[in-house]
């Protein structure tokens, strides 16, 4: 048990922090297990409630991968995955969209708000936020590069953050899902962690926080002595192109490097797994999880 003492010393301890962090922008991708684990869910809306009220700007971008997975199972569809990303059919962007966007989201706003947060849900539709047209999932074999097409699978081509802005300034939390629309208005399911790496440059970001299962990046996932807590740009693309990074892992560096491309000043793939996982990243010297640097 802490002492009042010890308390004390943890809060004087995170003040460097958040006055080097007040009234900066920080987005946050929410997935993983801390969306699944309702003790996680709590402690996610709970980092959230204390960086907004030390003059923190959060803005959640949010996932929903198993959630669409086990709705698909319910009607009859397997789903299958190239470099990460969802194979997606007519039926199951529509199925996406509702699980993310009439569902998810709606749950993460009204937990926020019971905490105390004034949230705001959002579609990539709506005000026009993110444009996008299909993706082609990018494979590797044997050194080369291929393209594949994956169906209704968007990259964002546009954000518009005039609406983003205006919340922001009017001391709300945004939280989007990540559907977008392309030209002929019809919708696109983009990868979670390319959306928040988009709103992150568009923003000016102080931080991208990608929240994941695991603690971050191996050399060797096996071999525990090779965790990366510092990645150069260089070197990510590097061990993309080798295999070294490969599966879910690419979506995450691939949005770490487009954020600081775009103008996110930082960016951490972080272990949303652990309690608080955001607060310590933020507001502890030590960090966790794997930086993704210039």
């Amino acid at each position: 048990m802490f002492s009042p003492q010890d308390k004390a010393t943890v809060l004087v301890e995170a003040l460097p922090y958040i006055q080097d962090f007040y009234g900066r922008t920080v987005v946050i991708k929410y997935g993983g297990n801390a969306m699944i684990n309702d003790d996680l869910k709590a402690k996610v809306m709970q980092d959230v409630a204390l960086m907004k009220y030390v003059g923190i700007h959060p803005v959640i971008v949010h996932g929903g991968g198993p959630e669409i997975t086990g709705f698909l199972k319910k009607v009859g569809k397997e789903s299958s995955f190239v470099s990460g990303l969802r194979v997606t059919d007519e039926e199951t962007v529509e199925i996406a969209e509702m699980v993310l966007d009439g569902k998810i989201n709606s749950e993460i706003v009204t937990k926020l708000n019971q905490s105390g947060v004034r949230a705001v849900g959002l579609s990539g539709k709506d005000a026009g936020l993110i444009t996008a047209q299909k993706k082609l999932a990018t494979v590797y074999e044997e050194g080369d590069k291929k393209k594949v097409d994956i169906g209704y699978v968007g990259k964002v081509t546009q954000v518009d953050i005039t609406l983003l802005q205006d919340l922001i300034a009017h001391n709300y939390v945004p939280v989007i899902a990540p559907i977008g629309v392309g030209e002929d208005g019809e919708s696109y399911n983009i990868n979670a962690d390319y959306v928040a790496a988009e709103i992150a440059g568009a923003l000016k970001a102080e931080k991208l926080l990608l929240l994941t299962d695991i603690e971050g990046i191996y050399k060797d996932f096996n071999d525990k002595a090779s965790f990366i807590s510092t990645l150069k740009a260089d070197e990510a693309k590097s061990y993309i192109k080798d295999g070294v990074i490969a599966g879910g892992m690419i979506p995450k560096v691939e949005a770490c490097l487009r954020a600081l491309e775009a103008g996110a000043n930082k960016t951490h793939i972080i272990d949303g797994r652990l309690p608080h996982s955001i607060i310590l990243e933020i507001f502890t010297s030590a960090g966790i999880g794997t930086q993704v640097v210039k």
